[in-house]
């Protein structure tokens, strides 16, 4: 069956790359904790804590062992084949074609919903910036409509221009790109560490109190509720340290600084998560979150009078979920490049821009129809899609660690996840569980995405593969 057809490791690693190598282990790490403090903090921090109570600490603990697991089998595939590409390309080494081209069109819609869905919570704290400042957008053009009952809104405009000026940076390169991550993520994890040292104080243990009202799954008012429910909707908070494995072509050293970049963006985020849900929780009760859906953080700031800080919090919320949209319209691009580089997709998606070094035609048509997302659909739904498509990637990489090991025994790994085959089922195992914690409607949505995806790929994707016009490759694969 030639829809299994195989790239071959060596084969892939002979082909030098057009892109520039520039990124060293903090750049990768400042990435990671760049695309995965964002949202979690600002965002779902509230909804979570509604789900499972002070409990969402261990919610976090549980997303992030899951993580944990799955990235010590990115890190693997990363070392043995550090090109652009990440899930996809490891996936086309391990299964075949038809499974890469799954996993690349799955990725497609985990970063174009993710960016969008978080270029949504980043205009509700601008409008709420803006309004400290006594400037007020039109409410029509704070909002999709149909966002909020009772409240007429058409188009999110803020959301529609972040995403294009966001494509813009990544559309002229990537020192550009590290730059304004860097100085991002400085000012985020400031403003972070502010937020604690202010509010610690105001903590009464007896908030804490049932630590886990709702158990580890239950049914509240007809939802799940519980740690693992709590967990699958955080885990939404972790998305984004896959990306840090898509930039391997222009990283130094991969195979020893990707593994490094991975695991310590993962273990930072995770300290400061913990940290901060215990504070919200213990400041206010849970409870209290319900009002403040879009914008936990600041029922805290609220109940302490700490008003000032607020406004400082905003412009970190801000920051913060910048960062998170231009690592994900940044790793969209380069899994677009990688399935156009290998015919899957047309060539327009490859075409490497010459002046800048990057792919400069497909990251600008990503970015407008992120942008389009963005402003127009009603993204409450959208962000458990993101969330099933990525647990399927893990699912598929730890597995692919798990069988390269077997058929591959020889191949050169500059980092091997340690405890296989346990790490990889164990991540198996945990991504099923998350994935189980999600809603029915979530899976139809997903099983239409696939159903498109195989139209394209037997339409399109199998007549241009480049392995058509490549045959010695598929003894060497096999």
């Amino acid at each position: 069956m030639d829809v299994f057809r195989k790239k071959d490791v060596g084969e892939i690693l002979k082909h030098s790359t057009p892109l520039k190598r520039t990124l060293r282990t903090w750049d990768l790490t400042f990435l990671g904790i760049g695309a995965i403090i964002g949202t979690g903090i600002f965002v779902l921090t509230g909804k979570g804590a509604l789900t499972a109570g002070p409990a969402i600490s261990v919610s976090f603990l549980v997303a992030a062992i899951c993580c944990g697991f799955a990235g010590l089998c990115y890190a693997e595939f990363a070392s043995m084949a550090p090109v652009a590409g990440s899930a996809y390309t490891y996936s086309y080494i391990a299964f075949g074609e038809i499974i890469a081209f799954i996993i690349g069109w799955d990725l497609i819609l985990e970063y174009a919903l993710g960016a969008a869905t978080v270029s949504v919570g980043w205009s509700g704290y601008f409008a709420n910036l803006l309004g400290n400042l006594g400037i007020h957008i039109p409410t029509v053009l704070t909002a999709a409509a149909g966002t909020t009952a009772d409240v007429t809104s058409y188009f999110n405009l803020p959301a529609f221009l972040i995403v294009l000026l966001i494509t813009w940076i990544i559309s002229i390169g990537i020192t550009q790109t590290k730059r304004v991550n860097d100085t991002m993520v400085i000012v985020k994890l400031a403003v972070i560490l502010l937020f604690i040292v202010c509010t610690i104080w105001f903590i009464k243990p007896h908030n804490w109190q049932p630590f886990s009202p709702y158990g580890l799954y239950s049914f509240h008012n007809g939802t799940a509720a519980g740690i693992i429910p709590a967990a699958s909707i955080v885990f939404f908070s972790f998305i984004g340290f896959d990306s840090v494995s898509s930039s391997a072509e222009e990283t130094i050293n991969p195979s020893k600084t990707l593994p490094r970049g991975i695991l310590l963006s993962l273990f930072i985020s995770t300290v400061l998560y913990i940290i901060m849900t215990l504070i919200m929780t213990g400041v206010v009760k849970f409870t209290v979150f319900a009002k403040y859906l879009n914008a936990p953080v600041l029922a805290v700031l609220h109940s302490t009078g700490q008003t000032w800080l607020s406004i400082i919090v905003s412009i970190g919320a801000i920051l913060g979920m910048t960062t998170v949209i231009l690592v994900q319209l940044y790793g969209q691009s380069r899994i677009s490049y990688s399935m156009s580089r290998d015919g899957l997709f047309p060539k327009f998606f490859g075409d490497v821009n010459m002046k800048y070094q990057t792919p400069f035609k497909g990251t600008w048509f990503f970015g407008i129809i992120t942008a389009i997302a963005g402003g127009l659909i009603n993204l409450n739904i959208l962000a458990e899609l993101v969330n099933i498509g990525t647990l399927t990637a893990f699912i598929l990489v730890s597995a692919g660690v798990l069988w390269m090991r077997h058929s591959h025994p020889e191949v050169h790994r500059g980092f091997k996840a340690p405890g296989v085959p346990f790490t990889p089922i164990i991540a198996i195992i945990f991504c099923l569980v998350l994935i189980a914690g999600l809603n029915w409607e979530t899976w139809i949505r997903f099983i239409v995405w696939f159903a498109i995806g195989m139209i394209l790929y037997f339409g399109y994707s199998k007549k241009h593969s480049k392995l058509n016009s490549f045959k010695p490759q598929d003894k060497g694969a096999d």
